[in-house]
């Protein structure tokens, strides 16, 4: 159907592509292009709409994000009849005519080697080359001189360093865990440069477990497990990001353990990101969960106060703008929700100054800006249904919560509830007290009692954590 359409509407949209593709491995280097352009293919074109079909969903938001608007681009240009690129996920399985054309497409050097004399046959500035093309890229953006440490990630981040600048580490794997935007991502892509830079011999392969999935699945498509197998296995130090996603996929699982076992078994190392615990991951068999919490598992908490205040004077810093002491203070207790929003607003007020010219950041003006995002995130929360939450997670009563009974069992859970008011509302000192019968001193004493101990209470952290996660959702 895909064929059919291309070549009825204009027969030279296939060579297109191919000058497209050429173009953007030109401008993204070999590297980007073999790990997310190159597994694109044609799909259908009508009335100047084509259809680019990509293997994965995680691989179709990775392209729209990074990729799309210079492909329409450079394909605009070349042909005007070319008016809006779609981009479709597309399987074996829906689409027999896809997978023809996939099959007819040589595969890449980089991944499909030969089967006989794999390591025989090439040399080893050719293998060092095929390991970076199946690493996915990193972001240059993400050092350790770039991450910000505080009381909450001050533990992950010095096992992640621990791991880069040393061959024998005690521990391994090294287990990584947060929730979205805690800078998870950040450490492990830190740990592939410092490697890199360091010892550019080590074998390092950073991927995320989706892609891991798509390439141990395409292996079983072209019947090439054992190159597969023989390249992965090859590794120095394997970095898999996002290991959740693996969940319920017992054939990925399978293979992913036995390459696990296979790189502990001659001492190289591994490092594993996930949005959860080993022990707390779903749809993971449990041999599989042993195996990655055996070695070190590493929490990144929510952020503080203290924590955010020095990502934004950081950031500010490199913006080589200067950020007025009440604007920071005003973000970091508003936007507590993750790291990446956090600097998101921060770009967005700079860039307002910058495009009206003028010269002074204030706190009106980063009101205004925030306005819609500020209010969402007044109507996201309200500090009845923090109570209500916090009293379900503890098991006591909201009546308790608020009563004057000082007993560990209530003044604790006290203590939290009053901590996330001030972190997921906008409510004033005085308000949140007013809430608990309490006046402000005593709010503020919480606030500063929980910060103190999400970095010395991994237990406390965990129960923080998930109340956050809960009121957030």
């Amino acid at each position: 159907m895909a064929e059919e359409a291309l070549k009825n509407n204009d027969g030279s949209v296939q060579d297109e592509w191919g000058q497209v593709c050429n173009q953007l491995k030109m401008e993204f280097g070999e590297t980007a292009f073999d790990s997310w352009l190159k597994p694109l293919s044609i799909g259908s074109y009508n009335n100047g709409i084509m259809d680019i079909c990509v293997p994965t969903a995680f691989m179709k938001n990775w392209v729209i994000t990074h990729y799309s608007d210079r492909i329409h681009k450079i394909w605009e240009h070349k042909n005007p009849n070319i008016k809006k690129i779609n981009f479709v996920v597309r399987t074996t399985n829906n689409d027999s005519s896809l997978l023809k054309k996939i099959s007819s497409t040589p595969t890449p050097q980089s991944f499909y080697m030969p089967q006989t004399g794999l390591a025989s046959n090439y040399n080893e500035s050719t293998q060092r080359e095929g390991f970076m093309q199946l690493s996915a890229p990193l972001n240059p953006a993400y050092t350790f001189d770039s991450f910000v440490v505080g009381k909450t990630n001050e533990f992950a981040y010095a096992a992640a360093r621990k791991v880069a600048e040393s061959r024998n580490v005690s521990f391994n794997p090294l287990f990584l865990y947060s929730g979205v935007g805690l800078g998870k991502t950040h450490l492990m892509h830190a740990i592939a440069w410092h490697i890199k830079q360091q010892d550019p011999k080590r074998n390092v392969i950073y991927l995320s477990a989706e892609q891991f999935l798509f390439k141990f699945v395409k292996a079983l498509r072209y019947k090439d497990t054992a190159a597969f197998k023989e390249q992965f296995r090859m590794v120095d130090v394997l970095m898999v990001d996002d290991v959740q996603f693996m969940s319920n996929k017992e054939s990925t699982q399978e293979e992913f353990f036995y390459t696990f076992n296979s790189l502990i078994g001659e001492g190289r190392q591994i490092i594993i990101s996930a949005d959860k615990s080993p022990t707390d991951l779903e749809g993971i068999e449990a041999r599989l969960k042993s195996r990655l919490g055996g070695g070190l598992v590493a929490d990144i908490h929510p952020t503080d106060f203290d924590l955010r205040m020095g990502i934004l004077n950081y950031k500010a810093k490199q913006m080589g703008i200067e950020l007025p002491q009440k604007v920071a203070e005003f973000l970091a207790q508003k936007i507590t929700s993750n790291i990446r929003e956090l600097e998101g607003s921060l770009k967005r007020i700079v860039a307002h100054s910058q495009l009206l010219s003028r010269n002074e950041i204030t706190l009106d003006m980063t009101q205004d800006i925030l306005k819609d995002m500020l209010r969402s995130i007044d109507r996201k929360t309200t500090i009845d249904e923090i109570q209500k939450k916090v009293a379900e997670y503890f098991n006591i009563s909201v009546k308790e919560l608020q009563s004057s009974r000082r007993a560990r069992t209530v003044a604790r859970p006290r203590q939290i509830a009053m901590y996330l008011a001030k972190q997921l509302t906008s409510r004033s000192l005085p308000e949140i007290g007013r809430k608990f019968d309490r006046d402000h001193t005593t709010v503020m004493h919480a606030v500063r009692k929980v910060e103190g101990l999400i970095g010395e209470d991994s237990s406390l952290a965990e129960s923080v954590n998930a109340l956050r996660r809960m009121l957030e959702n």
